[in-house]
């Protein structure tokens, strides 16, 4: 079946208008690049619902669905993915330069990596969402900020998917759901009080002097109830996050993703690969000038960009695996980018994918993303694991999509919510080195999470 290309109206927020009917259906998905000219990828957004297909991982299983059908496999799900990627064989438009043509798009948890690597199981897993939750989706619409184009891409017939958005925005603005609020019921707790995290960070530290490892990202997780609908603090928050990988995610079962991301971890363009891990982090300042120092002092801090390297190398390896040989460079080292509340040291490692490989090795190959595992990887997860009291779930994983023209842009889910039994699940971590400082540390952890728990707090908490 052929492809179809439809111009629709533009407007720079169209598309979280569309979308804001779907919002509360589960599989109704949303990449948001937070519509901003001052980062380069602050260009296109992504909306798809409705999948013709849907894959779910969860405890050793994945659950196929299709047609109102049902199979499960114990297969890798990586490999699996790839099988079902291979058969759907979908048509591309290939005169055109939008990155997602249709294809699959979701979540990639965390704990994937346990069936690729074996590791201990120590954390409690108290939070539902599965392991992965990914749709087979045959139209999507796109926005692309720099042309001011928006776009319907549909494999099938485009009228029926037209009336169809048409009528689940007569039905949306018919009823009262725009009077749906949000709340937060209590103030934010952690899940590891301040003299807990110093003494796992000084583990950390043994564990680092004694050679066992260079580099672990511990993290932290706050929790608060809540009631009322999840997109109203997505949208609300996007006000003070202009990150370029954002993501709404509903998925069955009442759980939602609020992902306001600034860190990808792969971009495939046809055979071009390209990875910008975060590491290294100062606070804004309001002052201009202060600010601008802060900008100085971490692009010249030797700690950060020795925390950064560390990293570099980590993916450098990993890219390596699934590469052309002596295709990999790393064109941009230690560049400084500033977003809302932080600046980060960002560095960007390029390559060739083999002709042997695909997308879905590619990820496989580098999951979860180095920049919040820490080095060497099974090592630091192995130290992650004994140290961090839950399962980190979504958080840390990735959130995208593997188009069926070849395209793959996935995320690292930091900067994530995670909402389950009306409760919100944020966690926030930073990597300890040799050098690392305890206060500095923490202190970093509060600077990465201030521009989500605050605004939420400050709007939405009523005593």
């Amino acid at each position: 079946m052929r492809i179809h290309l439809i111009e629709l109206p533009y407007h720079p927020n169209t598309i979280l208008n569309l979308f804001e009917p779907l919002s509360n259906t589960a599989w109704s998905m949303l990449l948001y690049s937070g519509y901003n000219n001052k980062h380069p990828d602050s260009r296109f957004d992504i909306l798809v619902t409705d999948p013709t297909l849907t894959l779910i991982t969860k405890s050793n299983i994945t659950k196929i669905s299709y047609n109102k059908s049902h199979q499960i496999s114990n297969t890798d799900p990586f490999i699996l993915l790839k099988k079902y990627i291979h058969i759907t064989n979908m048509k591309t438009y290939s005169s055109h330069q939008l990155p997602f043509q249709g294809g699959f798009l979701g979540v990639f948890g965390y704990d994937l990596i346990r069936y690729i690597e074996s590791l201990p199981k120590l954390a409690k897993q108290d939070l539902s969402f599965p392991d992965m939750a990914i749709g087979l989706y045959r139209w999507t619409i796109i926005a692309d900020h720099k042309l001011c184009k928006n776009y319907l891409i549909t494999h099938d017939d485009p009228n029926k998917i037209l009336t169809w958005i048409h009528k689940q925005q007569h039905i949306y603005n018919n009823h009262h759901f725009s009077s749906t609020s949000f709340r937060l019921m209590q103030p934010w707790k952690s899940n590891i009080s301040r003299s807990e995290y110093s003494q796992k960070f000084h583990i950390i530290k043994k564990h680092i002097i004694s050679g066992n490892c260079y580099q672990v990202c511990l993290s932290q997780r706050f929790s608060a109830p809540y009631i009322g609908d999840e997109w109203i603090a997505f949208r609300y928050l996007l006000h003070y996050n202009y990150a370029p990988f954002s993501a709404f995610i509903r998925l069955p079962n009442k759980l939602s993703i609020l992902s306001l991301s600034p860190e990808r971890f792969l971009e495939l363009h046809k055979t071009n690969i390209k990875t910008q891990p975060i590491k290294g982090t100062l606070p804004r300042l309001k002052n201009v000038q202060d600010d601008y120092h802060q900008i100085i002092k971490l692009s010249k801090s030797t700690k950060n960009r020795s925390e950064n390297l560390m990293i570099v190398d980590l993916l450098r390896n990993d890219i390596g695996k699934v590469a052309v040989p002596g295709s990999i460079s790393v064109p941009t080292l230690f560049d400084i980018q500033s977003f809302p509340g932080v600046h980060h040291m960002v560095s960007t490692i390029t390559g060739t994918l083999s002709n042997h490989f695909s997308a879905c090795d590619l990820l496989r190959a580098c999951f979860p993303g180095g920049s919040i595992t820490g080095a060497p990887k099974i090592q630091a997860m192995k130290l992650i694991e004994q140290l961090e009291p839950q399962c980190r779930s979504i958080w840390s994983g990735s959130i995208g999509y593997l188009s069926c023209c070849g395209n793959m842009d996935i995320n690292i889910a930091i900067r994530t919510l995670l909402a389950e039994k009306q409760h919100l699940f944020c966690s926030v971590g930073s990597g300890i080195v040799f050098d690392s400082d305890e206060d500095l540390e923490y202190q970093e952890m509060k600077d990465k999470v201030s521009t989500l728990l605050l605004p939420l707090f400050k709007k939405f908490y009523l005593k």
